[in-house]
Parts: structure tokens; sequence; C-alpha cells
């Protein structure tokens, strides 16, 4: 009997919107979605935020018939006219390619000086990984980037797509939304092990710009240390390597570093790039048990559940993610405290520095209540 495909119920990311967060990625100027004019909408208007314009042919009843070249034509023309693009990229959608739009035949028109790309894509793809490979293709045949760097994509977004199968928002049929563990208490039980001289690890496992506010969740264990007197307990590891990635992401990685460096925050390992969130779990498994060892607890923000489970055996687990679809996976691996950081992304979109977060700004919080009431009872 063949084993049927397993049926996931609750939404998920989208591959047209994968495909626009590439572009992004690839300082591309302007993307025109060949689609209705809601498609997309959200993510498009965000994006227009973090420097990627974000246009729609505006398709309609009748060109879901009749086609709707003429009016990517006129988009193309308009993009030309009013912004004056090095690049263009034409992106499609579930309507323009159903019907078989040929997205070349308008890209034919751009002038010299102009170039476009042209990305087919839509949202019937299992994964929305394809979505980001769908502009990389195009993207290495017109030497925006390398051959090299393509395989190295592959790679990374293969093992993404695992990370998501085994314990992320693809592992179970459905998965209940939560807003995760109350963060009070949580800061508290971290506030409490840092001053009593608990051996830690923070863990920064990112995903591109997101890590603007993740990383806050590692500054505050820092200087939560550092308030106690106790920071040589605190180990830093960051998956902020400015030398991988796309052109937008090593601006991330090297922006995240800078704040680190101004606030006298040591890494003291860096476990990849902001796109190798998914590979990560090796490096961090062998730092761990070969190289330093003997933690009572972690901090992990970003992706917590691309880590081995095997690595953190015996620590006290607090984690960061901003999927509410994420809590019970990780409450299923076995991480007791899972806090989620609501509307992360679209705080962490057009930024360059760092995001100030819930959970960080509550353990300031708390712990300086803590330094306080030690202050009134010694005097």
């Amino acid at each position: 009997m063949i084993e049927k495909e397993k049926l996931i119920i609750h939404p998920r990311p989208s591959s047209i919107v994968a495909s626009l967060y590439t572009l992004r990625d690839l300082n591309v100027d302007v993307a025109i979605l060949h689609g209705p004019p809601g498609c997309s909408f959200k993510h498009a208007r965000l994006l227009e935020e973090d420097r990627l314009r974000v246009l729609t042919s505006s398709m309609d009843e009748n060109d879901f018939v009749f086609g709707g070249r003429e009016k990517l034509e006129r988009t193309i023309d308009k993009a030309i006219e009013m912004f004056r693009p090095k690049t263009i990229a034409l992106v499609g959608t579930c309507t323009s390619m159903i019907i078989g739009e040929e997205l070349t035949d308008a890209a034919a028109r751009a002038p010299e000086g102009v170039e476009i790309i042209c990305v087919e894509t839509h949202a019937g793809y299992a994964n929305n990984t394809d979505g980001v490979i769908s502009v990389l293709e195009p993207a290495s045949e017109r030497g925006m980037i390398s051959a090299d760097e393509l395989n190295r994509q592959r790679r990374l977004l293969a093992e993404a797509t695992n990370v998501e199968i085994r314990h992320g928002a693809a592992s179970k049929g459905y998965l209940e939304p939560s807003r995760g563990d109350i963060k009070y208490k949580a800061a508290e039980q971290l506030a409490e092990l840092i001053r009593s001289g608990k051996k830690i690890a923070g863990i920064l496992n990112a995903k591109k710009e997101t890590a603007y506010m993740f990383a806050d969740e590692l500054i505050a264990l820092y200087e939560t240390a550092r308030l106690f007197g106790k920071e040589s307990n605190i180990t830093i590891f960051s998956n902020t390597d400015s030398a991988l990635g796309l052109p937008r992401v090593k601006e991330h990685a090297a922006n995240v570093m800078k704040a680190f460096d101004a606030r006298h925050i040591p890494v003291h390992e860096i476990i990849g790039g902001l796109d190798e969130y998914a590979v990560t779990g090796d490096l961090v498994k062998d730092l761990i048990l070969n190289k330093y060892g003997g933690f009572d607890a972690a901090v992990i923000a970003g992706v917590p559940h691309a880590l081995p489970m095997e690595a953190l055996a015996g620590m006290e687990l607090f984690s960061i993610t901003n999927g509410p679809r994420q809590v019970a996976p990780l409450k299923e691996m076995g991480h007791q405290h899972v806090m989620v950081e609501i509307d992360l992304h679209p705080q962490t979109l057009g930024v360059s520095s760092i995001v100030p977060s819930e959970f960080g700004d509550t353990l300031r919080a708390v712990a300086a209540d803590k330094t306080a009431s030690n202050a009134g009872e010694i005097k």
C-alpha cells in the first residue's frame, strides 16, 4: 500500500514571499509581482520598508482568461520611469503561472542598463524554499551570484527544509499556535541561575534580519551576568559570520557583530553565517561536548529546533522563537522554557541596529529588581 503524503492543514510560508525576501537579500531594486493586486500584500508592503520596491501588475478576472502581458509591460515601463532601477525582477504568482504567462517576453523590452531577471514561481510548492531557488538560479545565470554560492544555498535550503520536517512547521498535520511560557517567570528563573553562578551558554542561531532582535536576548543575558558580577560564567556562540551569505545577509551579520562589540560583549565562537541556522548543529555539538562542556543552562535565540538535543543534554533550556506554532515542537523536544517574540519579523525589517526584545527587557527588569532588593537588605 502506498503511504499517503502527510496532510498539513495549518498555514505555512509562501514560495512567492520567499522569492521576494531573496530578491531583497540580493539588493534588487524593484520586484514586480505579475498577479492580482492583493497577492502577498502584507509582505510586499513590509519589504518596501527594507529597500525593495514591490509593485504589482494588478491582474484582474479578464486577465485570468485572456492574459496580462500588456499590464506587465506597462508596469515595467512605469517602474523604469519612476524609480530608474538598475535591476528589476519579474515574479510569477499562482495566477500568471497557471495560465502560462511568459515572463521572458515582457523582460525583452528592458532598455540598455536595466537588468531584468524572471522568477517563475507560485505558492503551490510544498516547501517555501523552492521560491528561494527560483530566484537564485536565474541570478546565477546572470552573474549576480557564483555557481559555488548557488550550490551552497541549495545545500542550506535542503537542510532548512529537513529541520522543519523534523521539528518545525512541517512536523505535524496541525500545530496549535501558542504564545509560549510567561516571560516574567522564565526571566525570574534565568536571573536566579545567573546570580547563583551557574555556567550558561548563550546561542544565537538566527535567520537573517531576525538576528537584530534575537541578539538582544543574548545581550540581556550578558548584561544581567555583568550586573551580578558573573559574566565569566557566560559563553556566547553566534552565527554571525559576515563573510558568508547573500549581500544583505552579510550586512546584517556585520551589524550585529558591531553591536556586540559596542556593548563590550565577547562572542566566544562564530558558528556560521546568518543563512546557516539549519546546519550549525554539528559545530555547536562539537564545541559543547569537546571544548567547553559543563554548562548548566543555555539560552537559545532564533531557530532552537535546529540544534541537536544530545548537545544540550542535562541543561535547563531557555529558548526564544518568533513562531507561535513552534512552541509545541520545542516542548516535545525537551526545551523547558519556550518564549515567543510576537511580531518580531515586522520589527526587524528595514533596520540596521539591535531591536529591543520583550524577553530581554523582562530579564533586565528582573535583574534590576533583584539588585535593588539586595542593596536594600544590605542597608
